[in-house]
């Protein structure tokens, strides 16, 4: 439940076309501000919303009270008016991905972290379904969320009853894993940021994980990102998963196949099954002194050696150290969401790297404006680093009295 001064009759913000729809659908649900976006995929051979955008709309619609939701025909104009965030309300939640999602279940977490704090009740919702954990084109893994964007939420004291748990661990592009969160620290107010300094790099952790295949992939990804890191640190400790892959019916993932299957006494493709969520890949994370992290994900791709993937982690690691900030790009939006909704009036600072402020930044910073009615400003630092200033805005939870 979050608080709001905009009124009922509010006319709606407009957006148009389907970039940053996730970002803008949970900058609707926090502030309790309706939406309508248009022209969504308008001129795409297939218009309108995608299965995993309808799945997110789904998502939200289990996890608030008075969601009004309403798309056109073609799926291309969609009018959002959120409804209070409940949460579970002791209840857990089991929600379905669908099969052929290409996102990763980060996707989804990134929205659950964000509206978690805010809500009047505890979340705990398992994802299955066409869970995938590793990364992906546009996504980071489960473990880079668990190990370097949680820790960001304690910087705004919020730190218990936290959890992320890999139930079932499955790679692209067809997933069938199973994500378990859960979040039972709610605030009223997040706490103003004042972050100026990221500290040294103390040590290196990471996950190397394989679906599927030969365990010696990770001993091999392990021993090739070691070999670029070690000549900078010493203390570097990358733990390896080893699971197996899901069987699925053989149409897994095809269009229509489970509406197909529900009338087929005999099940899907006669019984037939095959593996899905084949590969292998891994996460690494730099922490420093002062608790900032840095996180990079490599995912195998066809054809490509261990020793590939371990390095190409490992040099992306690298470079998300040398571009500096107190936060890592993976935790960044969140970190300026949760700053516009702290204490009215109240300055929050951050200092980033100057490449980190980028195209995604300056959309993300003009949606917080239109929705929040807030400003994002930026100044130059020392070096090669800049000062992000945000005002509070005191858009927070109404709906529980926090001790």
């Amino acid at each position: 439940m979050t608080g709001s001064t905009i009124a009922p009759t509010t006319p709606a913000i407009r957006f148009t076309t389907h970039s940053s729809l996730r970002r803008r659908l949970v900058l609707s649900t926090l502030t309790g501000a309706p939406l309508h976006i248009s022209r969504i995929r308008a001129t795409s051979l297939k218009p309108g919303l995608t299965s995993y955008e309808f799945s997110l709309l789904r998502l939200l619609d289990s996890l608030t009270n008075g969601t009004f939701i309403e798309i056109s025909l073609t799926g291309t104009t969609l009018l959002y008016k959120p409804g209070l965030i409940t949460g579970n309300n002791g209840r857990a939640l089991v929600h379905i991905i669908p099969e052929n999602c290409p996102r990763g279940v980060t996707y989804f977490l990134e929205v659950l972290v964000l509206l978690a704090p805010f809500s009047k009740s505890a979340f705990s919702v398992t994802l299955k379904g066409g869970v995938i954990t590793s990364a992906t084109t546009e996504d980071y893994s489960v473990d880079t969320f668990r190990t370097a964007v949680l820790p960001v939420y304690a910087g705004f004291e919020i730190t218990h009853g936290i959890e992320v748990r890999t139930l079932v661990r499955s790679s692209g592009p067809l997933g069938a894993g199973e994500v378990h969160f859960l979040h039972g620290h709610q605030v009223r107010l997040p706490k103003t940021l004042h972050l100026q300094n990221s500290g040294r790099v103390k040590r290196i952790r990471g996950v190397s994980y394989s679906t599927g295949v030969s365990a010696g992939n990770n001993a091999r990804m392990i021993e090739a990102a070691r070999g670029v890191l070690n000549r900078f640190i010493a203390d570097v400790y990358v733990f390896s998963d080893v699971s197996k892959a899901q069987i699925v019916p053989t149409d897994y993932g095809k269009e229509g196949a489970v509406e197909k299957a529900a009338g087929n006494m005999k099940g899907r493709a006669g019984g037939k099954t095959k593996k899905t969520g084949v590969g292998f890949g891994i996460s690494l994370v730099a922490e420093t002194s002062l608790g900032t992290t840095y996180a990079a994900d490599a995912f195998a791709g066809p054809a490509e050696a261990a020793e590939d993937v371990g390095k190409r982690a490992a040099v992306m690691l690298l470079e998300e150290i040398r571009v500096g900030g107190v936060v890592g790009r993976h935790g960044l939006m969140s970190v300026l969401v949760m700053m516009m909704m702290g204490v009215e009036g109240d300055v929050g600072r951050v200092v980033l790297g100057k490449e980190a402020i980028g195209e995604e930044f300056i959309a993300g910073a003009r949606d917080l404006k239109k929705v929040f009615g807030g400003e994002v400003a930026v100044r130059d630092g020392e070096s090669d680093l800049l000062v992000v200033s945000v005002v509070g805005r005191g858009v927070g939870n109404i709906g529980r009295k926090v001790a």
